[in-house]
Order: C-alpha cells, then structure tokens, then sequence
C-alpha cells in the first residue's frame, strides 16, 4: 500500500499515511491538532547508484545535491 504526504493547514504539521490508490483524496486528519483542513502534498523521491568502484552517487530528486535533501547544506552551497 502506497504511503502519501500531507500537510495540516491548521498547525503546518507534516505527516504520512498509508492508503490505496482509492482513497488518497479522501478526507485526512491531522494526528496532532485533529484539524481536517488537510492538503496531500507532491512526494520527493531519491535515487543513487552504485559505481563499479563502489561509489555512490545522486541520480536525482530529493532537491538537494546528493548529500542532503534541501539546498543547504555546504555541498548544495559550493554547487551554486
């Protein structure tokens, strides 16, 4: 069962929930203020791969720079 992303619009809590493809619109609530103004948000994926020299590398996604998951840490800072 896929696992999607929500955010609370009421306390701006990030949260996952396990659910089937039928119901990922259906109305979520939130495990911390029990408020049900709920938005699913768009999930950010990871990739790596292993070199032959065992090595590994970022693919993609995660909008960072392989060693984080945002852009700001020092490795996305000299990237810039």
């Amino acid at each position: 069962m896929p696992t999607y992303e929500y955010i609370c619009s009421e306390c701006r809590t990030n949260f996952e929930l396990r659910r089937s493809i039928k119901q990922i619109d259906d109305p979520a609530t939130c495990p911390k203020c029990r408020g049900n103004r709920v938005a699913r948000q768009i999930s950010k994926v990871m990739a790596f791969s292993h070199g032959d020299g065992g090595g590994v590398s970022a693919l993609g996604g995660g909008g960072g720079c392989g060693s984080c998951t945002s852009t700001a840490c020092g490795s996305c800072a000299s990237r810039n």
